[in-house]
């Protein structure tokens, strides 16, 4: 039945050019377009109605947890002598906010995200796509569909496992190190505490030698201060660009 429904899609619905670039995209024709369309729908660009499922924040949240889990058994296969803790930072680093905005944006999502929703695109919008998208997949294919997707379309194409292996993303521990190396001292500043999409999202700024040196917003005061100190290290000529992200273009 499945086999139809992706026929009809193709060459038949209304809705054929999108099935088309999705089949481009992930490398087949859904059965149901519908639970795909939502996967690029921002709830920022529908309006409330109560107990309507109208955006990707379903999907986003069952992409998270079954990327997740297809990136831990990649990564437990391809290193069978790392330990617990390398495998934690390494999946970290793949599955985190700013590795997936990067992904989704090589990707192309920004084309059907801005076909779907009539809101300026944020950079966040890209990360929260590739997870809805997952969680699309996963209902149309199941896990194995979804982990063929993720390594082959995903981790082969847009990922270097290999340089990440030696790439360290702790910036604050890094702008720390180098602060002490060369008597400089650092700390950090809660700017704002304020409502961003009906959630707490906090900017801070961090100072060297009591010197602002870069200000970062995030839904976590954490991942704030660890953006602020990127930044910092970059405008301390610390960090390059290529450093930064971790590749060698």
């Amino acid at each position: 039945m499945k086999f139809l429904f992706r026929i009809y899609n193709y060459y038949i619905s209304e809705d054929k050019h999108f099935a088309r670039r999705l089949s481009s995209l992930i490398g087949f024709v859904p059965a149901s377009l519908g639970i795909f369309k939502l996967a690029f729908s921002h709830k920022s660009t529908i309006s409330e109605k109560a107990y309507a499922i109208t955006n990707n924040e379903r999907l986003e949240y069952l992409g998270d947890a079954v990327l997740g889990t297809i990136v831990a058994e990649y990564l437990f296969k391809k290193y069978p002598n790392g330990n617990e803790g390398f495998l934690t930072k390494m999946r970290s680093k793949i599955v985190k906010r700013k590795s997936l905005n990067k992904i989704g944006d090589r990707m192309g999502l920004d084309v059907l995200l801005s076909e779907y929703n009539n809101t300026r695109l944020s950079r966040s919008m890209l990360g929260n796509a590739v997870e809805a998208l997952v969680g699309a997949i996963y209902l149309e294919s199941g896990y194995r569909g979804t982990k063929r997707f993720v390594i082959k379309k995903i981790l082969r194409n847009y990922v270097n496992v290999h340089e990440l292996e030696n790439f360290d993303d702790n910036y604050k521990s890094q702008l720390l190190e180098w602060c002490q190396k060369n008597g400089q001292s650092v700390s950090y500043k809660l700017l704002a505490r304020y409502k961003f999409e009906k959630r707490d999202r906090f900017k801070v700024a961090v100072l060297v030698n009591g010197k602002k040196m870069a200000t970062a917003d995030d839904f976590n005061k954490k991942s704030a201060e660890q953006t602020a100190s990127e930044k910092a290290m970059l405008a301390l000529g610390i960090l390059n660009e290529n450093e930064e992200n971790g590749e060698d273009d």
